[in-house]
């Protein structure tokens, strides 16, 4: 939630899926949900639920190319980005359950070049991204001239392997595209086939997934969607990148059709054991018994107490969403051509909550300003990271250090919900009726919050006329940064730096804090009352000058 101040600063298988309608009114609240949620002016959008082999609710908006103006369906193809890991992970399951590889084994029995760590990493750490290996596509060496370039599997290895662990392997929890590069690899080694062929030949021809490929651009691919990114308002075609350099970690391309065709075919068991599905859909836990809520491929969450399993993948022109509900046999497919930014998991939650006969419906009530205060505090999660509470001007807000704020919005005593997010924090109390720790409750799997002993002061508005408002008014030059200002609007102050506008609110004289932000200015006045700079606390002091 950190956020920098100077940032400021069926088509072709109706035959295998048969068509059940949901209530009336079901029906409209989806479509309702769909409309609120997606983005107005997105290329396209493919939106696909079934239940077994029901279709309960398809959807194809808008555009698949827009250039040419075709209009989106439910059979175009889409590339996945890192929906293709849990195919990788799958393959390696499967070549585990053939005798072929452990999840125990040592990585460099596979790769024997691969440098030696300080400690072992096995194939379960690269398929529960608690391995320590640093994400490649986050390296200096990974540049746009590069992005341009066919690389083979060894060589995208070559880029990260010599870079030291971010964390001993099993001691933490980091996503990073590399431990599903050296999958890949390492499934080339063992089969003796190349990834694309691999997949292909084992997964997709077999379980009839007949539109769903390695995303090879020299190949002629029926139904293939063009993607798009949106620059300075408007969309363009998306810059290129190799497919060779997601590889295994999200290079692959289907259909929202294919996708459910898959989720069927684990539930009949027709690619993997039951009790090793069960164990890829578990969160895995840390050496410390911290849960990651991440799975073999998958990450692990809930809709409404219920065990979902999903992934998000972004790729160049492309933003895709797929949840399951193995328990329920119910499926969600969402895909954008578009990588313009979208919360899917929400909207994907939500349709799912109401197919579920379960809809997330929340109230806000009323706590006065001395009910609210009793929850400020300091709040240590369980992964380490903490957050703060604090009421400002009336409103509780949920923050780390320096980050953004969000408010919690009181749904009962001791229950709220953060901001317009899915997610609600429950609190306990002690024997003595004094708040203890929450439960942070969402999609994903639950987490606890536990409250430190730590004063945290309500910072309540003060009035402050239109002339006092008037003098802070101006520019400001922080040392080297860029240029800040001051702006007067609808008798509210406010803070800017290029397009990043923020409410400033004031709390003492010549003090203001931002609504939605922890930082803090203070404004420096000479012995002539002018105002002559500023020093902004974020983490850190800054100080500028008024120009």
């Amino acid at each position: 939630m950190k956020t920098s101040f100077m940032g400021w600063l069926c088509l072709g298988f109706s035959v295998f899926f048969s068509h059940i309608s949901l209530a009336q009114d079901e029906t409209y609240l989806l479509d309702s949900l769909v409309k609120n949620e997606l983005p107005k002016n997105a290329p396209g959008t493919a939106i696909y639920v079934t239940k077994g082999n029901q279709i309960l609710y398809q959807k194809a908006i808008g555009k698949s190319n827009i250039e040419q103006d075709v209009d989106l369906s439910l059979d175009h193809v889409f590339r996945l980005g890192s929906v293709s890991k849990q195919f990788t992970a799958c393959a390696i399951l499967k070549l585990i359950e053939e005798g072929k590889l452990s999840l125990q084994d040592d990585i460099r029995i596979y790769i024997p070049d691969f440098p030696k760590k300080t400690k072992i990493i096995t194939i379960e750490a690269l398929l529960t991204h608690t391995a320590g290996v640093r994400n490649y596509t986050g390296l200096v060496s990974f540049t746009e001239e590069l992005k341009r370039k066919d690389l083979s599997p060894m060589a995208l290895i070559n880029l990260f392997k010599d870079e030291p662990l971010e964390y001993e392997p099993g001691t933490d929890y980091k996503y990073t595209n590399s431990g599903y590069i050296l999958l890949g690899y390492i499934i080339e080694k063992v089969t003796g086939q190349t990834y694309a062929t691999y997949i292909e030949e084992t997964i997709f021809k077999p379980l009839g997934m007949k539109h769903s490929y390695f995303d090879n651009p020299d190949h002629v691919i029926k139904g293939r969607v063009s993607g798009y990114s949106q620059r300075n308002g408007s969309y363009q075609n998306t810059n290129f990148l190799s497919m060779t350099l997601p590889y295994a970690a999200g290079s692959l391309a289907s259909t929202p059709i294919d996708i459910q065709i898959w989720y069927h075919a684990l539930y009949d068991g027709k690619f993997l054991k039951p009790e090793t599905l069960k164990n890829a859909f578990t969160s895995y836990k840390l050496i410390n018994g911290r849960s990651t809520g991440y799975g073999y491929g998958w990450e692990i969450g809930n809709i409404k107490g219920i065990l979902s399993v999903k992934h998000v993948g972004l790729i160049n022109g492309f933003y895709t969403y797929v949840a399951y509900l193995p328990e329920e046999q119910i499926a969600i497919s969402i895909f954008r051509n578009s990588d313009s930014p979208a919360d899917l998991d929400i909207l994907a939650s939500k349709m799912l909550a109401v197919t579920l006969g379960k809809p997330y419906i929340t109230h806000e009530t009323t706590l006065t300003d001395a009910q609210l205060e009793t929850y400020q505090g300091v709040y240590t999660l369980n992964n380490g990271e903490q957050y703060r509470i604090r009421l400002e001007d009336g409103r509780l807000m949920y923050y780390n250090l320096g980050g953004t704020k969000t408010r919690l919005i009181p749904n009962a005593k001791d229950q709220f919900t953060l901001g317009s997010s899915l997610v609600t924090l429950s609190f306990n109390r002690n024997q003595h009726s004094k708040i203890d720790n929450f439960i942070m409750c969402g999609t994903g799997i639950a987490s606890n919050g536990y409250r430190k002993d730590a004063k945290i002061t309500v910072q309540n508005k003060i009035p402050m006329s239109l002339k006092s408002l008037q003098r802070y008014v101006g520019r400001y030059q922080f040392n080297l940064g860029p240029i800040f200002e001051v702006l007067l609007e609808n008798n509210k102050l406010y803070g800017q730096v290029g397009h990043d506008k923020k409410e400033l609110i004031p709390f003492s004289q010549h003090k203001f804090f931002a609504r939605d932000l922890d930082a803090t200015l203070i404004f420096q006045i000479d012995s002539k009352g002018r105002v002559t700079g500023l020093t902004k606390i974020q983490n850190s002091d800054m100080t500028a000058l008024k120009l």
